[in-house]
């Protein structure tokens, strides 16, 4: 509809900018000056602890220093409570307490048409409410107390009963003066074929009120309590105020914090619940169906990077994969997804009542890109055994690759893709497995390692430095992947003080036997066993084979203790030597550091090495000290 000219302009004089934004931020008085109207705040879009939110009353603007968000007072409650236009306009004119100009009849009686459905819906729910207390909801009860759904949870998200009777809605309803054909609209009650009188539509389930953004109740979903339902879960059917593809579960209060928290879009009603109890307020779900165009575009106007919680099972995969078809297209610099891959079998409420919301956060913040989805999605459970195959690979990742819009993004999915894929094919076949924890739990390396062991490389001091973190690096792996092996090299374990970032604190996790499922030390075992040099050796791949875990792990302590001990004495021997200035002593020490190198030089891909008489190295290493080697012999 069209606004009368001034109209806007008065709006925004009668209500400060500041009364509006300050519902949502906290000023920072030390560095605002109410009198001239200016404020600062941290920005309420995107996480800070600064205030580099600036709200400029005179001007009736806003801007933020740090992500460059800019507007006035419609433009921001557009943006923080993901209303439109018309909707901030009307909201702004109750605040400011002005009438909205007269709207087109045939919008205006639509909309009292979905004001009087929206009544109708309301008046439902609290009918349903009251009857969750009646004794006919005792197993409705039971069932959400078994859920862990507190009092306080249940009025919170208005859930109530429906009870098994074939017109107790409707006689309700019918009896406080609400029309027959509005009950039948709102999507309450069925019209039989017949004729006859309506029944309702909901009977014997539990039920939660479904709203749009502006809190007014649009639909119902029921979960029933009869396990031989036809349907487990019953949604309202399409209406003047309900479309599904439309609408979020949770939407209004989860806008109001998207700005603070990640946005958890999860696959139910009880998921969404939990994981607001927990904590996580800023979660919603689809309604009975796969994510939709136009809730992607909701999704987005709430959050630029909405992390989608995959139920761990085949089906709750297989809706990852077809998400990513429907968001490519749209993807952009600044707007993506994220998705968070749960443990098999498990949504996020078994998640929450398993291992509490630390566990759940700790999946969210491990959310993997889009991009690394989709590779997964084309190299799982596939051969690529020839170059047709191979190929076919490619022809499949640039049909993908083309459906992304933006040209900038298409090139850095183009060469995320092209890493992923050099790593995959780069390194020998490796065996399955998942990583987990525990002091009787093994380790395998992961599929698709994240870290690169080059960078570790180079960030690392001279070659001896190198090697010895890198031997370091293979007895950890080898401890982590065979649990059973730790006992019999205790004692080694507690001689080999490490000198690697972290392997310090992952050689005291092992020599305690801590659990190893969370905290510092599991994540320092999983970035170890991401390193190539690790994921590859023989003793750590085979995780089926402890003879071979034996013999290399004595023969790495062996040359690692050895190494250490020799070193000493050469230091030591060094510090001995007195005003020996002549050519040979840095040619003779380069030389027993050759010597050394070459007598404990790591061959673990050579088998016939792995029997390697442990006491003879030893005795070799002492007899180059013994030699003196560094001293000049006289002819």
């Amino acid at each position: 509809m069209s606004l009368p000219p001034g109209f806007l302009d008065e709006l925004r004089n009668r209500v400060p900018i500041s009364s509006i934004v300050g519902r949502k931020v906290t000023w920072d008085m030390r560095k605002s000056n109410q009198a001239k109207g200016d404020f600062w705040a941290p920005c309420p879009f995107h996480q800070e602890k600064t205030a580099s939110f600036h709200v400029d009353d005179r001007k009736g603007f806003y801007y933020c220093f740090g992500c460059h968000a800019k507007g006035d007072t419609l433009k921001f409650l557009q943006e923080s409570e993901n209303m439109g236009f018309m909707e901030a306009v009307e909201a702004l004119a109750r605040e400011a307490g002005m009438t909205m100009p007269a709207r087109d009849p045939q919008a205006a009686e639509k909309a009292d048409r979905l004001g009087e459905l929206a009544q109708v819906m309301e008046a439902a729910g609290k009918f349903y409410q009251r009857q969750l207390a009646t004794g006919a909801a005792a197993a409705a009860r039971d069932y959400l107390t078994g859920r862990g759904l507190t009092p306080q949870v249940q009025a919170q998200f208005e859930i109530g009963f429906a009870p098994d009777s074939r017109q107790a809605l409707w006689a309700h309803l019918t009896g406080a003066g609400v029309s027959p054909d509005k009950i039948v609209a709102a999507g309450l009650a069925i019209a039989p074929d017949d004729g006859g009188t309506p029944f309702d539509r909901f009977r014997g389930r539990i039920m939660f009120p479904i709203r749009d953004a502006r809190g007014r109740c649009i639909a119902f979903g029921g979960r029933a309590m009869d396990p031989n339902a036809r349907a487990k879960y019953l949604n309202s059917p399409e209406t003047p105020l309900f479309d599904k593809s439309r609408a979020l579960y949770n939407i209004g209060p989860a806008r109001g914090v998207a700005g603070k928290q990640p946005l958890i879009v999860a696959e139910g009603y009880m998921d969404v619940i939990a994981l607001v109890a927990a904590g996580f307020e800023a979660a919603v779900a689809p309604l009975g169906t796969a994510i939709t165009e136009e809730q992607l575009r909701m999704l987005w106007r709430l959050s630029p990077e909405p992390v989608i919680a995959l139920d761990g099972d085949t089906a709750g995969l297989r809706a990852g994969y077809r998400l990513i078809d429907l968001a490519l297209p749209q993807l952009g610099p600044e707007q993506s997804l994220r998705f968070c891959l749960l443990p098999e079998k498990m949504d996020p409420d078994d998640v929450l009542r398993a291992s509490g919301a630390g566990a759940m956060r700790k999946l969210v913040e491990g959310a993997v890109p889009l991009f690394r989805l989709l590779w997964q999605r084309e190299t799982e459970g596939q051969v690529f055994d020839s170059p047709e195959r191979r190929a076919a690979l490619d022809k499949r990742l640039r049909t993908a690759l083309g459906r992304i819009a933006d040209p900038g993004l298409r090139g850095h999915y183009a060469e995320g893709l092209r890493a992923l894929r050099a790593e995959f094919f780069a390194p020998p076949a490796r065996s399955g497995g998942r990583a987990w924890g525990g002091p009787g739990t093994r380790f395998a390396p992961p599929v698709q390692p994240l870290p690169a062991t080059r960078a570790t490389l180079l960030a690392a001091g001279d070659g001896d430095a190198v090697a010895e973190r890198m031997r370091e690096e293979i007895i950890l792996g080898i401890l982590l992947s065979h649990p059973d092996l730790r006992p019999e090299f205790e004692a080694d374990l507690e001689r080999a003080e490490m000198t690697g970032p972290g392997h310090e604190a992952l050689r005291h996790a092992l020599l305690l036997g801590d659990d190893l499922t969370e905290g510092p030390a599991a994540v320092e075992a999983q970035r170890l066993l991401d390193l190539g040099h690790v994921r590859i050796a023989p003793p750590v791949r085979q995780t089926d084979n402890p003879d071979l875990a034996r013999n290399c792990l004595a023969e790495e302590f062996a040359k690692l203790l050895a190494r250490r001990g020799q070193s000493i004495e050469l230091h030591d021997a060094t510090e001995d030597i007195d005003d020996l200035a002549d050519e040979g002593l840095t040619w003779r020490l380069r030389q027993a550091a050759e010597m050394r190198n070459r007598a404990e030089r790591s061959r673990l891909s050579d088998s016939t090495d792995l029997g390697e008489d442990r006491a003879a190295l030893s005795g070799q290493l002492d007899a180059l000290i013994e030699s003196q080697v560094w001293v000049k012999r006289k002819k």
